[in-house]
């Protein structure tokens, strides 16, 4: 049976069970499992026989994460907070009857949540079950977190979040990633629009947008160039709530990059030696299109397919060459920086050549005449600078 009639075959449960927790709030976690039905659609008990994720380690940059959550008790290693407290934890960002927990524990119950109950037959079971989860909450740090995961030992990072603005380090440190060896995997945004949001569109970054059970790109998706590949998107339960035994349902680009994070780390388990552009041409390869008359002629990578729906059980038994270490995706070229960029930091990450002499004689000379245009202006800088709010606004996919 192929993926896009099984999606199909199992899309009656799945919609009973999201209303039912649309509506509730909550379920049991038996029906939990029932409506699960990404891994009915990925047949993960066939998948599990080749890889589980055991020994690869996946970074999951976001909020914040409940740790004693049933499904998710022992699947956490190491970890750093690179919320900034100053500027705020991520809690402006949030309903009021929202948790700072709940988008990074539904993130790590999608890769790698173990269920509970007899054999782990309840509650939300995870794509790369055996995958052990970095915990890294950040609020507008994702760079120093992102380099702060590659050098303790992350296979692969998690982004499902985006920024309309990128800092000046957000590409420079993916680029460090990659080179690194470490797949990064990161949400398009659900604004609906032909808009481009990072780190997604950073090259190296696999840019993931939500499917329905159907195979259907989300209407919420951002189409751009910077859609790479589609997963499970919509009506997906997830660990999160109130309490270590609460559930909920997720839509949108976040639970998509999850999958495509817990697929990568079936991919690093059975192939250890692929470079982050082979396991992304795995995925590529082996992705998905729904098989509707309009969606025949699509040319790839289409800006709302990209090139297609992960499907992991390909990915991981097909003969495929490995190809060239890059991949088939859009990948940073020369050497990545190999610290952090701060702005003024000559030292650190400049995108531009240095200047030639003519140059810096025509600045030295262009600065003693702005010095006389400056005292004219400081104070109304001054006060735009009041008003200025931050530009780099980030979003819980």
């Amino acid at each position: 049976m192929t993926v896009t009639r099984t999606l199909r075959a199992t899309v009656g449960a799945a919609l009973t069970g999201a209303l039912l927790l649309a509506a509730g709030g909550t379920a049991s976690a038996d029906q939990v499992r029932k409506d699960l039905w990404p891994l009915e659609a990925f047949g993960a008990q066939q998948l599990w026989q080749q890889a589980t994720g055991k020994g690869i380690t996946v970074a999951v940059l976001d909020s914040g994460f409940r740790k004693t959550h049933q499904d998710l008790t022992g699947q956490f290693t190491g970890g750093a907070n690179f919320a900034n407290t100053a500027a705020g934890d991520g809690s402006d960002d949030l309903a009021p009857h929202e948790d700072i927990r709940d988008h990074g524990t539904a993130m790590a119950s999608i890769i790698a949540g173990h269920g509970h109950g007899s054999q782990g037959s309840e509650g939300v079971k995870g794509l790369a079950p055996d995958a052990k989860i970095m915990p890294i909450p950040q609020y507008k740090n994702g760079a120093a977190a992102t380099r702060y995961a590659v050098d303790h030992g992350a296979n692969v990072i998690n982004m499902s979040y985006t920024e309309t603005t990128p800092s000046a380090d957000t590409c420079p440190a993916i680029h460090y990633a990659v080179e690194k060896g470490v797949v990064v995997v990161a949400g398009v945004g659900n604004d609906g629009l032909p808009k481009k949001k990072y780190p997604a569109a950073c090259p190296g970054a696999i840019g993931v947008g939500s499917v329905d059970e159907y195979g259907e790109a989300d209407d919420d998706n951002n189409s751009t160039s910077a859609v790479d590949l589609l997963a499970p998107g919509v009506k997906i339960p997830v660990a999160m709530g109130k309490s270590d035994s609460d559930y909920r349902t997720a839509d949108g680009s976040s639970a998509a990059t999850a999958y495509v994070s817990a697929a990568a780390a079936l991919l690093k388990q059975k192939f250890p030696d692929l470079t982050p552009g082979q396991i992304a041409n795995r995925l590529v390869k082996t992705a998905g299109l729904p098989q509707t008359e309009k969606d025949k002629h699509l040319k790839l990578p289409d800006a709302h397919y990209g090139h297609g729906y992960i499907q992991p059980g390909p990915a991981l038994r097909r003969t495929i060459a490995a190809g060239p270490a890059e991949g088939p995706l859009p990948m940073p070229q020369g050497k990545a920086p190999q610290k952090t960029v701060r702005p003024g930091d000559d030292k650190g990450y400049d995108p531009d050549p240095p200047m030639g002499g003519k140059q810096a004689i025509m600045l030295y000379g262009g600065i003693g005449l702005g010095v006389l245009l400056v005292i004219g202006i400081i104070i109304g800088i001054v006060a735009a600078t009041r008003r200025r709010n931050n530009p780099s606004h980030q979003t819980w996919g």
